[in-house]
């Protein structure tokens, strides 16, 4: 299975350009280390902390309708259910899962997922 870097979405209301056309469809990348360090440098994260949303969601996402470019300005204009959308789905593409085993039931004789927590093992 390959290794996916870039996740396509589809905002619930859409940005409104200047000329009123609706950018809806869109590609947000996987954040690395400097997209979540490099921000809390940023005046207006140090000013307002949740500003830092709106500087992360403008570096991972790469595409949104025709736009040139995805920028703080795109991102501060997004409707709540939009910009909570995204938000959501950065949540999900870069937490890593929680690793699991399979087990067998002893009770039952099904198999199951087991999850695996690394930072209670050996307590």
């Amino acid at each position: 299975m390959p290794f996916e870097t870039e996740f396509p979405f589809t905002l619930p209301r859409g940005f409104v350009d200047m000329e009123g056309n609706v950018h809806k469809e869109g590609i947000m990348r996987l954040a690395n280390a400097g997209d979540e360090i490099l921000p809390l440098r940023d005046p207006r994260v140090q000013q307002n902390p949740g500003y830092l949303t709106i500087i992360l969601l403008s570096r991972v996402i790469t595409k949104l309708g025709t736009l040139p470019a995805v920028d703080t300005r795109v991102i501060e204009k997004l409707y709540t259910m939009d910009l909570a959308y995204l938000q959501d789905l950065y949540q999900k593409i870069n937490t890593m899962e929680m690793p699991v085993y399979h087990g067998v039931c002893p009770h039952c004789n099904q198999i199951v997922d087991i999850p695996v927590n690394f930072m209670e093992a050996g307590q």
